[in-house]
């Protein structure tokens, strides 16, 4: 579903469209022309041929992103399934399945109306009792969603008018509703499909996308084939018809130097996860293109748990934060492909709150700070205690969420932080068992990476209903914060349309948030995709930031 192509930064967003209505690569600015370049000198689009996609991310346990909900299960989704809503060229939520709808004006009532005449890949139609449907099976504890549960979470009862009308009656107002619906893990699958059982239902979702998924060779690749019958919903939004591609073959290289290699003998066309140094070198290499989409929603951050010692102490918080050097770490490590975030939101996020001076590297006030705080004698090991304890951090990190780079910085702010005194203890877990860890609060400092559409995900992260697990286990307060002023800030602007109102209320639970010392922001999500020479059309994103394909093709 191209919602809006991205330029690599720091360049503006590109023109959505050619006068043929072909999507423009989006390769230039910093990251330099290569790949696709421009559309004119590359020749008219060729239809046929299979491209090859190379993730390092973890490959999804189930294909239907309404199970679980994570960015691996969205960059799949996102070439079978639709949304309901979308992002324009411009960052703004506009219709895409949906063709509009209204609020009430108490804002308990949406009425969403349904494009008409939009089949899925079995043949069945796109009506309101199949949006119905999907709401259901997010809501439903058995299909264990967190993301999207989570979004639709104040629907409470839902009425089918007519073929193309639903009204969704709400328990409280949602003014984050529609860009719920601009997301993967909210979007749209036949509901013939959702009866089947899970397991045939995550192994091949039907969707209206321009691709279908026909085949998942576990822990190598799964299969996408062109949807001959496909035409975006929106008239204008890339080519009319089924996509160039034949189809698509979706490998999952958990190593990045293999991922490269492999994309620089052209045994794949694109990857995914690419390393900093990586990044830098395919730039000024001429043949290679690099897509950078930074995610919406929240920054990659730290989120300290502020549910027990020593991090129930803000004092012991800030200390953390002073302590580590992460501005030499991101410049040494990232090879300016990442700016430091001082917000809890990303940049692309434009209600974001930032405040640099909270977080500058200052030592001695972090031996202050935690001599005030009882932290006062300190080992022979050089690290802090008290009470015959030592201060110790577990940090568990995901080595399939945390690039190599990543994984570096963290090792950096491990050193730096026992200058003052804190013994982190870096534990690298593959995914499965990360979730376990954080399940069971075995956790002090976390990198847990969030990706929601618009501002709201400040509610997602930092309320304190969120410390509750979803019907997936899975909870979004790692840090745990509960304070009920920042409740009552974060219930306040989910509930206004008035958008002054909207920034005002998300500005002070920001202001909360960081004052508190509840996380150490570092940058943006990264998102960055790099492509070979044959591969053209490359730039339309999902309202999440993961690239579609409907109007790439290959160069012969």
């Amino acid at each position: 579903m191209p919602a809006f192509p991205r330029s690599a930064r720091p360049a503006t967003t590109v023109a959505a469209l050619l006068a043929a209505s072909l999507l423009l690569a989006g390769c230039a600015g910093s990251g330099g022309q290569g790949g696709s370049g421009d559309e004119s000198a590359a020749g008219d689009p060729v239809s046929g041929g299979t491209m090859v996609y190379a993730s390092g991310d973890a490959e999804p346990t189930c294909l239907d992103p309404h199970v679980g909900g994570n960015y691996p299960q969205a960059l799949l989704a996102g070439q079978y399934l639709e949304t309901l809503y979308t992002k324009d060229d411009d960052g703004k939520i506009v219709p895409w399945l949906a063709s509009g709808a209204e609020a009430s004006a108490d804002g308990r009532t949406w009425t969403l109306k349904l494009r008409d005449g939009i089949t899925f890949t079995d043949g069945t139609a796109l009506d309101a009792a199949t949006v119905k449907a999907n709401i259901k099976h997010l809501q439903d504890p058995d299909t264990a969603s967190s993301t999207g549960y989570l979004a639709v979470a104040k629907i409470k009862t839902m009425d089918v008018v007519d073929d193309t009308t639903l009204k969704l009656n709400l328990s409280a107002p949602d003014s984050a509703l529609l860009e719920s619906f601009s997301m993967p893990w909210v979007a749209i699958e036949s509901a013939k499909a959702l009866k089947r059982s899970q397991a045939e239902n995550c192994a091949s979702p039907v969707g209206t996308g321009p691709f279908t998924v026909t085949k998942w060779t576990k822990q190598e690749s799964v299969e996408l084939t062109r949807n001959e019958d496909y035409t975006p919903p929106v008239q204008g939004a890339g080519h009319d018809g089924p996509a160039y591609l034949q189809g698509i073959t979706w490998k999952f290289i958990p190593e990045a130097a293999t991922r490269y290699a492999a994309l620089q003998s052209g045994t794949v066309d694109i990857i995914d996860n690419a390393q900093p140094d990586t990044i830098k070198t395919a730039e000024t290499s001429g043949t290679i293109g690099h897509l950078d989409a930074p995610r919406p929603g929240a920054s990659n951050r730290i989120e300290l748990n502020s549910s027990k010692a020593p991090f129930n102490d803000e004092k012991v918080r800030e200390a953390f934060v002073r302590a580590v050097n992460v501005n030499d770490g991101i410049s040494s490590l990232f090879f300016d492909t990442a700016q430091r975030s001082y917000s809890a939101l990303s940049s692309v996020e434009p209600m974001g709150y930032s405040d640099e001076q909270l977080f500058g590297r200052d030592l001695d006030a972090a031996n202050r700070l935690l001599d005030e705080a009882g932290w006062e004698k300190r080992d022979a090991a050089g690290y802090r205690t008290k009470d015959g304890k030592r201060l110790t951090l577990a940090f568990p990190v995901s080595t399939n969420q945390s690039v190599p780079a990543e994984q570096s910085l963290f090792q950096q702010l491990q050193a730096t932080a026992k200058e003052a005194g804190f013994e982190v203890k870096l534990d690298l877990l593959d995914l499965s068992s990360w979730y376990g860890v954080l399940g069971e609060n075995q956790y002090d400092l976390v990198s847990a990476p969030y990706t929601k559409v618009g501002p709201d995900v400040l509610r997602t992260l930092f309320h304190s209903s969120n410390t509750v697990p979803a019907p997936s286990g899975y909870f979004s307060n790692h840090a745990q914060v509960k304070d009920q002023k920042l409740d009552a800030l974060l219930d306040a602007a989910n509930a206004t349309t008035d958008q002054q109102e909207r920034q005002d209320k998300y500005t002070q639970a920001q202001q909360i948030v960081l004052g508190g010392y509840y996380i150490l922001p570092l940058y943006d999500q990264q998102n960055h995709f790099l492509y070979g020479q044959k591969l053209q059309g490359v730039g339309a994103t999902t309202a999440v930031a993961s690239p579609t394909f409907h109007d790439t093709w290959l160069k012969n």
